[in-house]
């Protein structure tokens, strides 16, 4: 039982995250490393990236059924109750929101409480389902992780910041749109209006390109601006 609560959380996401966190800490950090800091960082980001899962898989699980790749999903199969996953998801979010308001920083909160409302409250109840812009909602959700990080050390918002945000966002745009490819006939079985299913995989191979050349761009600008050296570049 422990085990498929555990998996409701979607571990590799929440480990995805986690990293991307660590990485805008220590961009802000400039080697000045504060250990207790990056706990707060750490366990705060995990429990709302794992709280944000819990929730869309409540909110996922009739889509869910329809689609290879998630019909296996605890509350899928029943295998975890959905009210005992609504009550585990508000411990994740209260556990993982007082970590960042008591032992972080207001802007590392901020960050926090975007991701979570626009990962929940536009991307999974409405864009996901209904607007082909449901990729580039949610790519503002998971650019907040590594804000959350960064702003945890420099609690002023900054040109550093700005960027880091805007790398991972566009990051997520030819990592979404690859996914939507791969199992295209998972999200057309779900009537998910990705972008490779409306206007057709040639087209979002062009836009995959373009989305890493931006992507490019972007993370060069790191060391333009000198938040980075040689070596990143």
């Amino acid at each position: 039982m422990l085990y498929y609560y555990y998996q409701l959380t979607k571990p590799g996401i929440v480990r995805g995250n986690l990293i991307a966190a660590i990485a805008g800490f220590f961009l802000a950090s400039k080697g000045q490393v504060d250990w207790l800091l990056l706990l707060a960082v750490s366990i705060g980001t995990a429990f709302i990236v794992a709280a944000g899962s819990v929730f869309n898989n409540f909110i996922d699980r009739d889509i869910d059924k329809l689609m290879t790749r998630t019909n296996k999903r605890e509350l899928v199969q029943n295998k975890i109750p959905a009210k005992s996953a609504l009550i585990y998801g508000a411990i994740l979010a209260l556990v993982g929101f007082y970590t960042l308001f008591a032992w972080t920083s207001k802007l590392a909160l901020i960050f926090g409480i975007l991701g979570f409302v626009i990962y929940l409250g536009f991307y999974s109840l409405y864009f996901k389902r209904k607007s082909i812009y449901g990729t580039a909602i949610g790519s503002l959700s998971g650019a907040c992780p590594p804000a959350i990080g960064y702003y945890a050390v420099n609690n002023e918002l900054d040109i550093g910041g700005l960027l880091l945000f805007l790398i991972f966002c566009i990051w997520q745009m030819p990592h979404a749109y690859s996914i939507a490819i791969y199992r295209f006939l998972d999200y057309k079985a779900a009537s998910i209006p990705v972008f490779p299913i409306k206007h057709g995989i040639l087209k979002a191979r062009y836009h995959i390109i373009a989305y890493i050349l931006i992507f490019l761009l972007f993370t060069m600008s790191l060391a333009y601006f000198n938040y980075t050296g040689i070596w990143y570049t």
